[in-house]
C-alpha cells in the first residue's frame, strides 16, 4: 500500500505540473491573438492588457521551475520521466519567451496609437505569420498533451514558412519606406512585430524538439528535418 501511494503521489505531481504548463501555454497563445487583435484595430487598450497579462506568465513560470526542481529533488526521476520533468522546464521558459514577443507587439500598437493615429499600417501580411504561429502553437500543445511526436515535422516545416514570410514582409516594408518616407514610422514598428512574430515561432519550434527528446531519448535540437523524421519514425 504505502508503494502504491508513492506511485500515485508521483503521477499526481507530474501531472500537477503538466497541468501549469497547459493553462501557461492557453495564455500565451491568447496573448499571441490579443496582441494581433490590437494591433488590427490600434487598441491600446487592449495592447495595455496584454503587457498587464504578461505578470501571469511570468508567475507560472516561477511556479513551474519551483515545481520542477522539487519533483526532481523528491521524487528522483529517471528515464522518461526525467526527461519530461526537463521538457517542461524548457516548455516553461520558451513560453515565457513567447510572453514577452507578445508584450512587444502590443508595445508597438500603443507607439502606432500615440504617433500614427490617422492611418492604420497594413498588417495583411503581418497576420499570415501569425496565423501560421497559432497553427504551430496549437500543434505543439496538442503534441505535449499527448506526449506524441506525429506532428513535429509539420510544426518544423511551418517555421520555416513562417521564415520565409518574415523575410518576404521585411523586403516589402523596406520598398515602402523607399518609394513613401511618409510610411517609415509605421513600417520601423511592423519590422518590430514581424520580428516578434518569427521569434515566437523559433520558440515554438524548440518546445517541438524538446517533445521529441522525451518521447526518443534523443536530442534534436540540432538535427535537419530530415534527421528528425527518421528519429520519428
Amino acid at each position: 500500500m504505502a508503494e502504491e501511494h508513492i506511485y500515485r503521489k508521483f503521477d499526481e505531481d507530474l501531472e500537477d505540473i503538466r497541468a501549469n504548463v497547459i493553462q501557461m501555454g492557453a495564455i500565451i497563445e491568447e496573448q499571441i491573438r490579443n496582441a494581433i487583435q490590437s494591433l488590427e484595430q490600434i487598441d491600446p487598450q487592449l495592447a495595455q492588457k496584454v503587457i498587464n497579462r504578461d505578470e501571469d506568465v511570468n508567475d507560472l513560470e516561477t511556479l513551474i521551475e519551483e515545481e520542477c526542481s522539487l519533483f526532481i529533488a523528491k521524487r528522483a526521476p529517471q528515464a522518461k520521466d526525467l526527461r519530461n520533468v526537463l521538457m517542461m522546464l524548457r516548455m516553461s521558459n520558451d513560453l515565457e519567451r513567447m510572453g514577452d514577443e507578445s508584450s512587444k507587439i502590443a508595445e508597438a500598437t500603443i507607439r502606432i496609437n500615440e504617433t500614427s493615429r490617422i492611418t492604420k499600417p497594413k498588417i495583411k501580411s503581418i497576420k499570415k505569420i501569425a496565423d501560421l504561429v497559432l497553427v504551430m502553437l496549437k500543434k505543439s500543445l496538442d503534441a505535449f498533451g499527448r506526449l506524441d511526436t506525429t506532428e513535429v515535422v509539420e510544426i518544423l516545416e511551418e517555421d520555416k514558412e513562417v521564415d520565409e514570410e518574415y523575410h518576404s514582409h521585411m523586403r516589402e516594408l523596406l520598398t515602402f519606406m523607399m518609394e513613401d518616407p511618409r510610411t517609415i514610422s509605421n513600417s520601423l514598428e511592423l519590422i518590430f512585430v514581424s520580428k516578434a512574430l518569427e521569434r515566437i515561432g523559433d520558440h515554438i519550434k524548440n518546445i517541438s524538439q524538446a517533445i521529441v527528446y522525451t518521447v526518443k531519448g534523443r536530442n534534436v535540437a540540432h538535427a535537419s528535418i530530415k534527421e528528425i523524421k527518421r528519429t520519428i519514425n
